[in-house]
């Protein structure tokens, strides 16, 4: 395998000249977030037909990628969404077009592969991956980490033409097109402040004050956190936040006394912009908290929802397709609650997996066990068992 260092903007120049007339081009990125709110990038790796160059972002403007990643030729990748997130915020743009290997995979029957596991189901190759935990942002780079990085996309066209081949032939090239559309245009990267709630699994329970003051405490933290460019676990736990709601502290004293927080958390004024967020929250109460949240299922569907993940698993075995790309947990409660933007209700999902499942509720189908365990959904026959 080789591969050529990019660390200077006129060596990078000669690299985008290189792709701008390739139909498609590999990438991925090396990136640390563990000490900050945005991702630092480290490394970006481009594969093409001919060519494998490793683009040092320290050394090099990388924003002049925009050009090709707005062109016609296909950015192809694998687990993508992390790296999207950060080239849309170095480079300003998303691919105009995108194929995901580890999406794609799926539809193929394997379960979100990682990248090493591809390699050896499709090429038969086995990837060291040694050095994933690598400092990417110290310089220089050692071979060692070059040739790790080199490795993520020097064969990944092959196994992007395989697998196309393989979609073509089963009829799902165009499903797997589909869902790789919607991871390229999915929102990503910091969360709307307002919603930064809905991270918080722990908030849920919560009603009425502590609801509100919570929400008001996860968007003052998102905000906090992007404002310094630290995590925003560095800014208050979860734990913290779920305990300030439950007691809305008024003063200092009480504030110390919130399981989670210690002095780095009210430092430098933090304390007071605690307080003053709680006070927020709590002259807001009197608002519908709740119409933020979804509206509910009908009861007597809430018991559906089981048995229809289950078939779903069966049918996406029978179909050689990841369960997970038919449709989640949350996409059939989506449908059943009849959400207007239920991922079950348009396109090819809809008439493989929502239409049955709404036939289903309707009563004009059955679920069934079609023997060894195998779950279907058939004709409601309407005659009782005698």
């Amino acid at each position: 395998m080789s591969y050529q260092l990019v660390n200077t903007d006129a060596e990078f120049a000669e690299v985008l000249a290189a792709l701008r007339d390739e139909p498609a081009y590999a990438v991925d990125t090396e990136f640390h977030r563990e000490k900050t709110f945005y991702p630092k990038l480290g490394l970006v790796q481009i594969a093409w037909n001919g060519g494998l160059a490793l683009i040092d972002p320290l050394a090099v403007d990388i924003s002049g990628f925009a050009e090709i990643l707005a062109g016609d030729s296909v950015a192809v990748f694998h687990a993508c969404d992390q790296d999207l997130e950060i080239l849309e915020l170095t480079c300003g743009v998303v691919p105009r077009r995108l194929f995901d290997t580890q999406i794609a995979a799926g539809f193929i029957g394997m379960s979100m592969p990682s990248l090493g596991s591809l390699y050896e189901r499709v090429l038969g190759l086995k990837v060291n991956k040694g050095d994933r935990l690598t400092d990417w942002l110290a310089r220089p780079l050692q071979d060692a980490q070059l040739v790790y990085a080199a490795g993520d996309v020097d064969r990944l066209l092959d196994v992007y033409d395989i697998l196309v081949t393989d979609l073509t032939e089963r009829g799902r090239l165009d499903w797997a097109l589909d869902e790789c559309e919607r991871t390229r245009v999915r929102q990503r990267g910091a969360l709307d402040p307002d919603q930064a709630w809905r991270k918080l699994k722990e908030i849920r329970p919560l009603r009425g004050a502590p609801r509100r003051v919570a929400q008001s405490l996860a968007a003052w933290r998102q905000e906090r956190a992007a404002e310094i460019d630290q995590p925003v676990r560095f800014i208050m736990p979860d734990l913290a936040i779920v305990g300030i709601a439950q007691r809305q502290p008024t003063t200092v004293g009480e504030l110390r006394k919130v399981r989670g927080l210690d002095d780095r958390h009210l430092r430098s004024g933090q304390a007071e912009a605690v307080l003053a967020v709680v006070a927020e929250g709590m002259s807001h109460v009197a608002e519908a908290v709740e119409r933020t949240e979804s509206k509910e299922i009908d009861r007597d569907l809430r018991p559906a929802v089981a048995l229809v993940s289950a078939w779903v698993s069966q049918l996406g075995r029978n179909l050689e397709i990841d369960p997970t790309l038919l449709g989640t947990r949350n996409d059939i409660e989506a449908l059943l609650r009849q959400d207007p933007d239920a991922r079950l209700s348009v396109g090819w999902r809809s008439e493989l997996v929502g239409e049955p499942i709404a036939r289903l509720i309707d009563g004009e189908a059955a679920l069934a066990f079609a023997g060894q365990g195998e779950l279907v959904i058939e004709t409601r026959s309407r005659m009782p068992l005698t």
